[in-house]
């Protein structure tokens, strides 16, 4: 997704549209916990002026995680949407904000900046919904076993199991 600045100042007049798919693979190697991730569709439109580019777009697709505490694969589809401005003719002071690039070589290009926005959104933890999945970790073994939150909170520990009998019967009487 590159453009020259003269292609975007030929294109000032009537702005730019664009709905393109991007193979973003190598984001499988820069972050290891994606294991896969499904072709990336980019949709926006950029507003063009002498000086620079406001372009508001959308990024979509599905990335395949691990389950943090199983390990399977977990299908995890995002959408995100971001503003970027570039400015063709400037000085690398004026960059005080995240948002702001300058145009390298007389070219705008999208593709570094989806791929940081596609890193920067994948999750720190993330659960499948189905704990018992082929392949899976286990879930219990020998003297163990995973519970949840709300089994956890229900539970009684054992060693005051005769302490919690004693105060039923005291409230009963």
């Amino acid at each position: 997704m590159k453009w020259t600045v003269y292609q975007l100042n030929q294109l000032a007049h009537k702005g730019l549209e664009f709905d393109e798919t991007l193979e973003l693979d190598e984001l499988t190697k820069a972050n290891t916990d994606i294991r896969r991730i499904s072709p990336i569709r980019v949709k926006g439109k950029a507003d063009i002026d002498s000086k620079q580019a406001a372009f508001d777009f959308t990024i979509s697709g599905e990335m395949t995680l691990p389950c943090s505490r199983t390990l399977v694969d977990v299908i995890h589809p995002f959408t995100l949407t971001t503003k970027e401005l570039f400015s063709f003719y400037g000085e690398e002071e004026e960059l005080d904000d995240d948002d702001f690039h300058i145009a390298e070589n007389d070219i705008v290009d999208l593709t570094p900046i989806i791929k940081e926005e596609i890193l920067l959104e994948v999750p720190m933890q993330i659960f499948a919904d189905s704990k018992e999945k082929p392949g899976a970790a286990p879930q219990k073994g020998q003297d163990w076993q995973v519970v949840s939150e709300e089994e956890h909170e229900n539970r009684v520990d054992p060693r005051l199991a005769d302490l919690k009998k004693l105060l039923n019967n005291d409230n009963e009487s």
